[in-house]
């Protein structure tokens, strides 16, 4: 807590009057082009890596990334996720959806036995995860040479894409071409990003060269990274 009150009153201090106009316009609307599903795990942070401004992102954050399926009544969470997706497609008009994973995912351990998942509330919301493992089974090519758990992170952001295609907001905005979906896979070691790439059929570090290939696609909405 002391960290977090040092840090508003640096923010206010130092950062504050640069920020000034940008919360200003903020105050009155939000009209981010992304929604962004991130794992809740303190370590990752959108807005660091992919270096975006208050604004960009909407951002939808739980244990694992997960996007339950729009009819999964499991868990009472899987409702927030959906209203999320919904509010976010609907009333803000997203053009893009981010899945995002990431190395040395505690849900992913559990996913993979590796820790205990437990009966309560995160064993059940680990159910909601869907069936990773055989999405992993199906697509060999993921890091073969990464734990289990990366591995599992890198086909679970894949599962999610295909959960998110089961939600009518998201259905009705690809039909119409207004909405693009995307995996992407964060390693923590190197602080890289990894982007799902359909012609490879693996994950694939964003770096000038694989940017190039991202812009070209978006040059040709309403194309699919999935």
């Amino acid at each position: 807590m002391r960290k977090l009150v040092e840090g508003i009153v640096r923010f206010r201090r130092e950062m504050r009057p640069g920020y000034r106009e940008r919360f200003a316009h903020l105050a009155l609307e939000q009209s981010p082009d992304t929604l962004f599903v991130a794992c809740s795990d303190s370590r990752v942070v959108p807005n660091a890596f992919a270096s975006t401004d208050p604004g960009d992102l909407f951002v939808l954050r739980n244990p694992g990334n997960i996007v339950p399926p729009e009819d999964d009544s499991r868990v009472p969470a899987a409702a927030g996720a959906a209203a999320a997706v919904e509010f976010a497609v609907r009333r803000l008009g997203v053009t893009e959806v981010v899945v995002c994973g990431h190395s040395d995912c505690g849900v992913m351990k559990a996913l993979a036995g590796e820790v205990e998942g437990g009966s309560g509330p995160f064993g059940a919301w680990l159910r909601a995860a869907g069936d990773v493992r055989r999405e992993l089974e199906r697509r060999p090519e993921l890091a073969p040479e990464r734990p289990i758990h990366d591995r599992m992170a890198q086909a679970n952001a894949l599962v999610q894409l295909g959960h998110l295609r089961t939600h009518a907001p998201v259905r009705e905005a690809l039909a119409a071409g207004r909405l693009r979906l995307h995996a992407w896979w964060f390693d923590l070691a190197g602080a890289d990003v990894h982007a799902w790439e359909p012609s490879l059929g693996r994950f694939t570090l964003i770096d000038e060269a694989e940017a190039e290939k991202i812009y070209a696609r978006l040059d040709s909405f309403p194309e699919s990274d999935f």
